[in-house]
């Protein structure tokens, strides 16, 4: 079994792999700046990767074998050059069948915590394991899957290179999340302001970035993944749901895995990190705009009616949050 690892480096506005190699001193994430006590942290500027299993996570994420009728991917719903979406309510699956609940990113999910709305999944490896034999999703039986995998020359020499166990749904599943683990937006504008450079958000920006901890909302929202890193109930300080509003098994959140009373209508905190550009929102798709989310959470996660411009200016601050993704070349 060959293993290659390397380092994923921004350099030059791009990325770039590099050859393992100990690195002296700090990582360039690490580095000392002017807002070392900030709540947000910035996202790493480099990790280290096993390349080939980078490479064939990345074909099966976007392989349409893994699916029972051999039409649709985990990039049907996740799509890398949106920012991890589809900007869908909710998703299309096998045969049209519409999804549930809203498909939240791939992009940076590696810092998440735990994996779906309702945490069900303590990893990403045993996240992709469940769109692939979910009816409404890729509805695909395994071993269906993996014969047809075997029947692919280069597939099956993939694995005999990386796995001693060749093709299961562990290698499978190992491989994709190798591969998610590169979907990572670096170098914002606002992790260049967390590094010391003053100027990289507007004064507009930095008044959001204020108002956003002022406020409260950075008391979940926080971390590298500003967010992802805690669950919270939906309506924290004014109820949000209701009889006429819970429509569905999926609005009873976390209550679904643990069965406790206590996490009724409590869901994982998402990443801000490209939420500019991942409406609609919520775990129902049910708010359209980012206005719209931001009024909903301040009145009912921390009871504030805000203005106008105050929105816009945590809006603003939202955008600053979404860096580059940029495809390391293989």
């Amino acid at each position: 079994m060959l293993t290659h690892k390397v380092r994923v480096f921004l350099m030059a506005g791009g990325l770039f792999l590099g050859a393992a190699m100990p690195v002296h001193g700090q990582n360039l994430s690490d580095t000392p700046s002017l807002h070392v006590d900030e709540p947000i942290r910035p996202i790493p500027l480099s990790h280290e990767v096993d390349a080939k299993k980078v490479a064939l996570g990345d074909r099966l994420f976007h392989e349409t074998l893994l699916s029972g009728d051999n039409t649709v991917s985990c990039a049907t719903c996740h799509i890398i050059d949106n920012y991890g979406v589809d900007n869908q309510k909710v998703s299309a699956g096998i045969e049209g069948k519409s999804g549930t609940v809203n498909s939240p990113t791939v992009m940076n999910s590696r810092f998440n915590f735990a994996q779906f709305w309702d945490g069900r999944a303590a990893n990403l490896q045993e996240q992709a394991k469940g769109p692939v034999t979910n009816p409404i999703e890729m509805g695909a039986v395994w071993e269906d899957v993996i014969t047809k995998l075997q029947g692919e020359p280069e597939y099956a020499q993939a694995f005999s290179d990386l796995y001693e166990d060749d093709i299961t749904p562990d290698t499978i599943t190992d491989a994709i999340q190798h591969y998610e683990y590169t979907l990572n937006t670096v170098n914002s504008p606002f992790d260049q302001y967390l590094r010391g450079n003053d100027d990289a958000i507007s004064d507009q920006q930095k008044r959001g970035y204020s108002l956003f901890k002022e406020f409260g909302c950075v008391a979940c929202h926080q971390g590298i993944n500003v967010g992802g890193n805690m669950y919270q109930r939906m309506g924290a300080f004014i109820p949000y749901f209701n009889k006429e509003n819970t429509n569905s098994k999926d609005d009873l959140g976390r209550y679904n895995v643990t069965k406790n009373e206590r996490d009724l209508h409590v869901f994982k905190v998402p990443s801000l990190r490209v939420a500019a550009h991942t409406a609609p929102y919520f775990h129902d798709g049910s708010v359209a705009t980012l206005e719209e989310a931001i009024n909903i959470m301040a009145r009912y996660q921390l009871g504030h009616d805000i203005t106008l411009q105050e929105n816009k200016d945590i809006q603003a601050f939202i955008q600053s949050l979404s860096g580059a993704y940029i495809k390391a070349a293989e």
